[in-house]
């Protein structure tokens, strides 16, 4: 297995746990030898994805009890492999990312840059700085940190 770190080199941070998310199901998204699709990208799920994913063949919203899979309704957070995350921002379908959660194995196949300009934590961060000096946030930034509340929520409910 990879050293779990992000790609900001920080140690890599629960993406979510509810539902169980990363290729060893450990609510990381940690990679190594055997996960052959770098599920490395930890994402926020959108309905446009979902729906893009479904027509790429990969049906991440339809429940599969029998795997102990339940389905992915937009909110959710889930580890992507990078890839499939590169082919949906080609399609104008890719959902934002949470840099702290996201491997750094992601790096081989997605710049830096790409990943920050999607990325939800990092324009929480900056959105939540502007609220507190008193400058305006560039608008959706109050909807991102909504969503960031969800989410977080459910990551510390499991640590």
């Amino acid at each position: 297995m990879y050293e779990s770190k992000n790609v900001l080199g920080e140690t890599l941070q629960v993406c979510n746990s509810r539902p169980l998310t990363g290729f060893y199901r450990d609510g990381c998204c940690n990679t190594g030898k055997e996960d052959g699709g770098l599920h490395t990208v930890c994402t926020q799920v959108t309905k446009e994805f979902l729906e893009f994913s479904k027509a790429k063949g990969n049906d991440l919203s339809t429940p599969r009890p029998e795997l102990g899979f339940y389905g992915l309704q937009p909110g959710d957070c889930w580890c992507l492999c990078a890839l499939r995350w590169k082919e949906a921002y080609e399609a104008g379908a890719a959902p934002v990312i949470l840099l702290a959660s996201t491997h750094a194995a992601t790096l081989e196949y997605i710049p830096l840059q790409l990943l920050k300009e999607h990325a939800r934590d990092l324009n929480e961060a900056t959105a939540n700085s502007r609220e507190t000096t008193g400058v305006s946030a560039k608008p959706g930034a109050k909807l991102a940190a909504n969503r960031g509340r969800r989410t977080r929520s459910t990551r510390s409910n499991k640590k």
